[in-house]
């Protein structure tokens, strides 16, 4: 599994954007790595009016340049607030490569459209922010857009409880058997976690039980205690549930694929988890070059 190498922080200025600023302390990040602090101010840009090849006729024109200017300062203050968001990673992060960016477009759009121009591994957003310039960021419609649409991994952010220094870190997984929930494993086991931290699974169907043995030893050699835990609950339910009485930190979900390319989450398991946990969640799609290995290693590849 690629390590994380490309973060996308999405930022809008909001207690609940520095939240999740201050969660990825608990990511297992590593110390070196490139983030670009994204913020999108809910607005459109209009085409530029004066250009060399500019058809419209002038009155059009006049029209065109007041809405132009809003939206350019939109863009502007938006800017502004991405730099504050940058300025906090580089402080809490000096290992990084931390810039800022910021975009006109709606939230979701806006965020999911420069991930894919960054070729960003994971894409960060914190949970009931408002937008200062304009725009509702999360959680909502754009989080479970981002969740949908992104070609990448999403964390939705909460922040743990805040301490002076390092500590554990608790994990909660759920797996249901599947290569993506297998891939989770690999994911968690290329990160660096705090000395002391646990994952704890949780498997809704009993059968899947003698599976889990194969994949906990990747997490354990990485230096983190792991348990199981088999709930009767539907797997929405048995997630939250646990990681609210175990007192997670995250809750680490996979993705399905479709037709190898795109991806989309499995059922509503992901949506509802990310919707009402309280503790942040992370939702692992494989990279493009995770799947097309995993193919070439398949006993049905034809080379």
């Amino acid at each position: 599994m690629k390590q994380i190498s490309k973060l996308l922080i999405a930022y809008d200025g909001s207690p609940c954007s520095d939240a999740a600023l201050y969660d990825l302390r608990y990511a297992g990040l590593p110390a070196t790595l490139e983030a670009v602090v994204v913020t999108v101010a809910f607005v459109f840009l209009p085409p530029e009016v004066g250009a060399p090849d500019d058809l419209l006729s002038p009155s059009l024109a006049e029209m065109i340049r007041p809405a132009q200017a809003h939206a350019e300062e939109a863009v502007r203050q938006a800017l502004e607030i991405a730099e504050r968001g940058a300025q906090r990673a580089r402080s809490d992060f000096p290992g990084w490569t931390v810039r800022s960016e910021a975009d006109g477009d709606s939230p979701a759009w806006g965020v999911i459209k420069l991930a894919d121009r960054f070729a960003v591994d994971l894409i960060v957003l914190g949970s009931h922010g408002h937008s200062s310039v304009g725009g509702r960021l999360i959680l909502g419609s754009v989080s479970q857009r981002v969740l949908y649409e992104a070609q990448c991994s999403v964390r939705v952010a909460r922040c743990s409880a805040q301490t002076d220094g390092p500590r554990p870190v608790r994990i909660v997984i759920g797996f249901d058997g599947s290569e993506s929930a297998k891939a989770l494993f690999d994911v968690i086991a290329s990160r660096v976690w705090p000395e002391g931290s646990e994952v704890r699974v949780i498997v809704t169907d009993n059968s899947l039980m003698p599976a889990i043995g194969s994949v906990v030893a990747k997490v354990r050699s990485a230096g983190l205690s792991i348990s199981e835990v088999y709930s009767d609950s539907d797997p929405a339910t048995a997630l939250l549930k646990e990681a609210e009485e175990w007192r997670a930190d995250s809750i680490f979900l996979g993705a399905s694929d479709v037709h190898g390319i795109q991806h989309i989450l499995r059922g509503s398991v992901s949506s509802a988890v990310a919707a009402n946990a309280r503790c942040s969640v992370e939702v692992v799609r494989r990279s493009r070059e995770d799947l097309e290995n995993n193919l070439l290693r398949s006993p049905m590849h034809v080379g």
